[in-house]
């Protein structure tokens, strides 16, 4: 049998990771375990996962949904939460974006973090 390898974490291109790292510090309530201005990492509940943040000055922000001729999202962040209406209040507040294109009319929403990278925020059952 193969071994299995684990997905640690995902790593986001930012031209601030520090800011970024905060924006995602108080949208899900992760620790920040590493913060410089070329890289910030935080970590999920019992280490459960790590988004790291890294700093690339020539970032550019994804069209969603994609056009031709633009930067195209590569991935997107996915995060299950109990109550949408909640946590879409918390991602704007935190500084996200509503994305206009709602691909599914209930249980998700699609956002944009600072930066403009995409990530959904879902019910469980989505």
């Amino acid at each position: 049998m193969t071994e299995q390898i684990p997905l640690s974490g995902v790593v986001l291109d930012a031209p601030d990771p520090r800011e970024l790292a905060k924006f995602y510090r108080q949208l899900l309530g992760w620790e920040i375990v590493q913060d410089d201005e070329n890289w910030a990492q935080l970590r999920g509940p019992a280490g459960s996962s790590k988004i790291s943040i890294q700093r690339e000055p020539h970032h550019r922000p994804p069209a969603w949904p994609s056009e031709p001729d633009r930067q195209q999202m590569q991935l997107h962040l996915d995060f299950e939460i109990s109550d949408l209406g909640e946590a879409q209040q918390r991602a704007v507040s935190a500084g996200a974006t509503v994305m206009d294109w709602q691909p599914q009319e209930e249980g998700v929403r699609i956002f944009a973090d600072p930066v403009g990278h995409v990530f959904c925020l879902f019910l469980p059952g989505w």
